[in-house]
């Protein structure tokens, strides 16, 4: 956002030169996040399939860039045409997939098993929060559009004026969506913290990943 070419330039030789290896390409939200209007700056990128095209140019890094199992919110054409613009960015450079947050593992697998009939072959990892309380994640999804299966949001308002009791059941949710993931060969999780750790490690514990 709001990154002109030369200084988008500047910044990944300076992380070159820190020894740098991994850059995750992301056009980022505009303000009012992802329900925002984004606005094209003069000498800057529009799309995200520009800025990981010029950091393979500029080369020297492994690259990710962002996946959404449910279509991005601002694709107005539909998830499957969001899909396509995310094949064009992997035929762009990107090596590796981050997915937006979700809570439906059938929602993953539909993206992930139309990218491979396309021929995609780089790593498509799966981003997983584990839910804190009630009022933070429906906040949270609906800035970014991802979206809450009705069977979920009633076990949420259970929890509505218990955050401690919501932050478990948060636990459990998504140690079953990882642990069904992890069994149908996602190479990876992405967990999303939101600086705060403690339910990602217990997840970690359950799965006897940590």
């Amino acid at each position: 956002m709001n990154s002109t070419v030369e200084h988008l330039r500047d910044v990944l030789n300076q992380a070159k030169g820190l020894g740098i290896k991994n850059i995750l390409a992301l056009r980022g939200d505009p303000e009012g996040g992802a329900n925002g209007v984004f606005q094209k700056i003069e000498g800057g990128f529009e799309y995200s399939y520009e800025l990981v095209k010029f950091i393979r140019e500029l080369g020297g890094f492994c690259i990710g860039t962002a996946g959404f199992p449910e279509g991005h919110i601002a694709c107005k054409e539909g998830r499957e045409v969001d899909w396509d613009h995310l094949k064009n960015k992997i035929d762009c450079g990107a090596d590796f997939v981050l997915t937006q947050l979700f809570f439906s593992n059938d929602d993953f697998f539909r993206f992930r098993d139309y990218l491979t009939k396309k021929g995609v072959k780089v790593p498509i990892c799966p981003g997983i929060i584990p839910i804190l309380s009630a009022g933070q994640i429906k906040r949270f999804t609906k800035l970014c559009g991802a979206d809450l299966p009705e069977s979920l949001v009633a076990d949420l308002d259970k929890y509505a004026d218990n955050d401690e009791a919501c932050a478990d059941f948060g636990v459990e949710y998504a140690t079953k969506q990882c642990a069904e993931l992890l069994r149908c060969g996602v190479p990876g999780l992405h967990f999303y913290t939101l600086n705060k750790a403690a339910s990602v490690t217990k997840v970690l514990r359950n799965l006897k990943l940590g």
